[in-house]
């Protein structure tokens, strides 16, 4: 790979930790496993001394460094919450039946100095579209609710090398929202439908939606999802976590439940900036952040709060998304000034053009991507069997019907065409043009936008309300982006997104540390029923 600061990525983010361990977390009343969960100890929740809303992974590797926490407790608190607190959001679809004996065997290596680094014994949940051995991955479809993958994807290798317990798998919208032309997020055949933690009734955006709102509701330490386009920022941004869509090639895709391999990738989220950082590093493969000893041992005071100062953000309000979304972005500004930032307005060009190009190519790299992934798994093995399969089953048509991107993308041009590699060609320089060419005009270190209006109600008959330019950018170039806190209209989240160039996520997660501090924009969700009308951004 091309990015040569991977090896400080822990270190420049674990020093802007600054959340504090707590009063142990104020658990919800109730019991229900759902299909599949992992039996969680009966009676009161486990006593950790730690705030689960708020403790970071070095506060609780500390914690289990001195003997004063153990994996197992941690595990079976985060089981705990899944049995009591999931029943209202329905975001974990099952947890894994060996999550216990993983913890056990992190806690050996913890009692034996023998830890495997930060992610070892801390509770991960998975995206339900990431292959996991001796667990159904489903992308959310009845289609492949059978038989298991036969081994793991390259990331969840890497995170069991690393020690991190594998949880569970998270609900996702179904084929990552890549099958109707009016989905639902958060909602699956295999599923259901996903809630929004703060307010019930309201989205949780897609197609990592599962994985946002179990980070929100805290049934896990990290959660990974998946982005094309949008799906994994946007649910962090309205479930009120961070989420951070690496530079395409940075995470494998090996094992991954396809949409496009020009533009696929998977990523860390998490309740902060630090723990996202250090699951990327795992994830991509960068050891130096794991070994203890490491970067993760580097933290010091000097950028605790993270600095601001002299660096110039170029804010692209994006007012389509709605004046209460734009007085939150003039608010952002005014503390990031505050804090020594400069920060420009801009606009980055060629966004019209983007839009007109990309659907099409991601027809024609469906169509070839998700035939070769089903030629490895048992269940339909093509395109065209998926829609049949659809057509035969009743129970995929039980929020909406269409499967209308099936169908274009079966009749979309092959990638051997010559009018799709002009498509993809154009799309690449564009969109890398749209970003180079706005930082370079402004000596820019990062753009920031809105990740997301206000949570829409959730509508199966409607569908998604969810045009939100904000991502495609960094999504079509292949380049970084991340969504952190910024604050809260009507009670519903709403991220600020940071975009930068090619292969410079340690800086970008470095910049994300010291806003997420300066806006300190995070709060528990209270789970409330309806905040009446709708929220959604006026048409554009």
């Amino acid at each position: 790979m091309r990015n040569r600061s991977m090896g400080t990525l822990a270190a420049v983010t674990l020093v802007a930790g600054t959340l504090c361990a707590a009063v142990p977390h104020s658990y919800a009343e109730g019991a229900n496993t759902g299909a599949g969960h992992q039996q969680a100890p009966a009676g009161s929740p486990p006593k950790l001394g730690v705030d689960l809303d708020t403790v970071t992974i070095p506060q609780l590797q500390t914690r289990m460094a001195r003997g004063s926490l153990t994996s197992s407790a941690l595990t079976s608190a985060y089981l705990w919450r899944i049995k009591t607190v999931d029943p209202k959001i329905h975001a974990v679809l099952r947890t894994d039946p060996t999550a216990l004996r993983q913890a056990a065997a992190s806690d050996a290596r913890h009692r034996h100095g023998r830890a495997l680094g930060p992610l070892d014994g801390i509770p991960v949940l998975l995206k339900d579209n990431v292959d996991t051995r001796g667990m159904p991955t489903t992308a959310g479809s009845l289609a492949l609710a059978g038989s298991p993958p036969r081994t793991d994807a390259l990331l969840v290798k890497r995170l069991r090398d690393a020690g991190a317990v594998i949880l569970g798998k998270t609900n996702l919208s179904e084929w990552a929202n890549f099958r109707a032309e009016k989905p639902t997020s958060g909602w699956s055949a295999v599923g259901g439908q996903t809630h929004n933690p703060y307010v019930l009734d309201r989205n949780p955006c897609g197609s990592s939606a599962g994985s946002g709102a179990a980070l929100a509701a805290s049934l896990a330490q990290v959660a990974i999802g998946t982005e094309t386009d949008g799906s994994i920022v946007c649910p962090a941004g309205m479930n009120g976590v961070v989420g951070h869509k690496p530079s395409l090639g940075l995470v494998s895709q090996d094992g991954v439940v396809p949409i496009s391999a020009e533009q696929d990738t998977a990523g860390p989220m998490a309740r902060n900036v630090t723990d996202t950082a250090l699951a990327l590093s795992v994830l991509s493969g960068d050891r130096t952040a794991s070994r203890p000893g490491g970067s993760f041992g580097l933290a010091n005071g000097s950028a605790r709060s993270g600095d601001l100062r002299g660096k110039r953000i170029g804010l692209w309000r994006l007012p389509s998304l709605g004046p209460e979304v734009d007085a939150l972005m003039t608010r952002t500004a005014k503390k990031l000034r505050a804090a020594g930032a400069e920060v420009v307005e801009v606009t980055p060009p060629y966004q019209k053009r983007l839009a007109e190009l990309e659907f099409p190519a991601l027809l024609s790299e469906f169509h070839r991507d998700i035939d070769a992934y089903l030629a490895t798994r048992k269940g339909p093995q093509s395109l065209a069997e998926l829609i049949e399969f659809n057509r035969t089953h009743p129970a995929e048509q039980t929020c909406f019907a269409g499967q209308q991107l099936f169908e274009q993308a079966l009749a979309a041009p092959p990638t051997t065409d010559p009018s799709y590699r002009a498509k993809r060609a154009e799309l690449k320089d564009l969109s890398r043009r749209s970003i180079d060419e706005t930082m370079a005009a402004h000596r820019l270190d990062a753009i920031a936008s809105p990740t997301n209006p206000p949570a829409w109600t959730t509508d199966c008959a409607r569908g998604d309300n969810d045009v939100i330019p904000s991502s495609t950018p960094a999504a079509v170039a292949g380049y970084p982006s991340l969504s952190v806190p910024a604050g809260f209209v009507n009670e519903l989240p709403v991220g600020v997104l940071l975009m930068a160039g090619d292969q410079q996520d340690a800086g970008l997660l470095s910049l994300g540390a010291a806003v997420e501090h300066r806006l300190s924009a995070w709060r528990a969700p209270q789970y409330l029923p309806s905040v009446g009308p709708d929220a959604t951004p006026p048409s554009s």
